[in-house]
């Protein structure tokens, strides 16, 4: 299919106003998509079939960030509405698209969807080998519901539909709640907060082993975008940087970086999550030419920047 001119689309993004959306909806200007309808929560609650119905009928294109989002603590407090919200908003906005003729859904999936224990890196094929980590299973098994909507409404209706699979995010404008935060906005603001109150030690989740991959925030905003643009294909395609790190050598990276100079504490007691992550980002390189560019210390630097600041 040829790439698509986003200038004569008019192209929804559902959870602009979020942490993601916010930098997509900069690199979908900087793509020359200047008409777009960028729906607040507040007006149209994805939950509610009307508010899809309404989003579906004003769109060419739609990009669903929308989601009900948060780390372990999050996720094993609140399974169940992780689990309602999430599946209902995509489904009935897919539905709602289908029948409003949408041209494009690019569905934003999650890392959370792979199986517990998946070989490293992660390929596409893999995502149907298991069961995911029990503390974000709702979640990740509400996303992954979608994938199979889509390519099963590409079977009956041809739906265009496609379904990436980015890998924990981070940069400026990150959620720093200590209640809800994934895990490098909740190690700056621990380590920001303790250098300032001279705290001897930062208690961190967990025994530190576990691994983890990263991509910068900018470069997933542009990974979507290239998405929309060039991939046409049923097939799940992972967003990532295909780097991984310890959760012991990342605290000590961002400790490094605040300046601070007191204890590691691990809690054992705590989760630690999904034993590993890292993906093959191999496909997105092939399929739309997409690859991360940004360095990890230099992305640290300036989300440690932001925070700082704000």
């Amino acid at each position: 299919m040829n790439e698509i001119d986003l200038s004569k689309k008019r192209v929804t993004v559902t959870g602009a106003h979020g942490f993601l959306g916010k930098h997509l909806v900069k690199e979908l200007k900087n793509n020359n998509a200047n008409n777009l309808f960028l729906p607040k929560f507040e007006e149209y609650d994805l939950v509610e079939k009307d508010s899809c119905k309404k989003i579906a009928r004003e769109s060419d294109i739609i990009i669903h960030l929308a989601a009900k989002v948060g780390g372990i603590e999050a996720n094993r407090k609140s399974p169940g509405s992780f689990f309602y919200d999430n599946i209902m908003m995509g489904v009935q906005l897919i539905e709602q698209s289908r029948l409003a003729n949408v041209e494009k859904f690019v569905c934003l999936g999650t890392v959370c969807a792979y199986p517990k224990f998946t070989p490293v890196p992660f390929k596409e094929d893999y995502l149907w080998n298991g069961y995911p980590e029990e503390t974000n299973a709702p979640y990740g098994l509400a996303k992954k519901m979608l994938l199979v909507q889509l390519q099963s409404y590409k079977q009956q209706y041809d739906f265009n539909g496609i379904y990436l699979l980015p890998v924990n995010l981070y940069g400026p404008g990150d959620n720093f709640d200590l209640q809800s935060s994934h895990v490098i906005p909740a190690l700056i603001r621990k380590f920001v907060e303790a250098k300032k109150n001279n705290f001897p030690q930062v208690e961190i989740w967990g025994t530190g082993k576990a691994s983890r991959e990263f991509l910068f925030v900018k470069d997933a905003a542009r990974g979507i975008v290239l998405a929309t643009k060039k991939y046409d294909k049923t097939e799940p395609c992972n967003l990532g940087s295909g780097m991984e790190i310890t959760i012991k050598d990342l605290a000590e990276k961002i400790k490094d970086l605040t300046n601070y100079d007191g204890k590691l504490l691990f809690d054992p007691n705590k989760p630690d999550g999904q034993p590993r992550r890292c993906l093959d980002t191999s496909k997105a390189e092939k399929e739309f030419g997409f690859k991360a560019t940004t360095n990890f210390d230099d992305g640290l630097k300036e989300t440690i920047k932001w925070f700082e600041n704000y």
